[in-house]
């Protein structure tokens, strides 16, 4: 019998950093009295439809490849790498979770470069976590691209919930479905 220590791999593949590139956006809301991360928090990703996902959270970048498709739905236990905002409250108080994301072009040649992302997580009306992630964006924009780049095609996503149970949770999800993996001709 073989075992798993007494395998020998006799070819090895040297690859390069994973690019995500296809995602969705998915937005869901979920209350309960019993607690926040088996509770609230996962009737939330329930009601966005990606419960049956271990949540992986990335930070702010989209690279150029990247695109927008429909949901997808994925395989139980899978792995969901994502850039998520999440807002957890009390009874009677308002979750708010908004996305904004912008394009950035190169001002020379017109080619995507890649996107810049900000999440907002709090207790704010919708429209004013909107103002806020638009500033944010605007200072990311300012302070490091705008002299090379213009940015575009602006998309934001908001929830928000105000909960009647004594947890509630609203989250918003960019959850990336696939990824572009160089492999090196070096040989290991």
């Amino acid at each position: 019998m073989t075992r798993p220590n007494d395998l020998v791999l006799k070819e090895k593949v040297l690859i390069g950093q994973r690019v995500p590139r296809d995602f969705f956006i998915t937005t869901g809301c979920g209350e309960s009295d019993i607690t926040v991360h088996a509770g609230s928090y996962h009737l939330a990703l329930k009601d966005a439809g990606i419960e049956m996902c271990n949540i992986m959270t990335y930070s702010s970048i989209l690279p150029s490849i990247a695109r927008e498709i429909p949901y997808q739905t994925s395989v139980h236990g899978a792995v969901m790498e994502s850039i998520c905002a999440v807002s957890t409250c009390g009874k009677g108080e308002r979750a708010t979770a908004s996305i904004i994301f912008g394009w950035l072009y190169d001002r020379e040649t017109g080619e995507k470069y890649g996107g810049l992302v900000c999440e907002y997580n709090g207790t704010k009306s919708v429209e004013e976590s909107e103002a806020e992630l638009r500033e944010s964006l605007n200072e990311l924009y300012t302070n490091g691209f705008e002299e090379r780049f213009e940015i575009r095609e602006i998309v934001v996503n908001s929830l928000t919930v105000v909960p009647e149970k004594k947890f509630g949770t609203a989250l918003v999800a960019i959850c990336f479905v696939n990824y572009e993996v160089s492999i090196s001709s070096e040989n290991l």
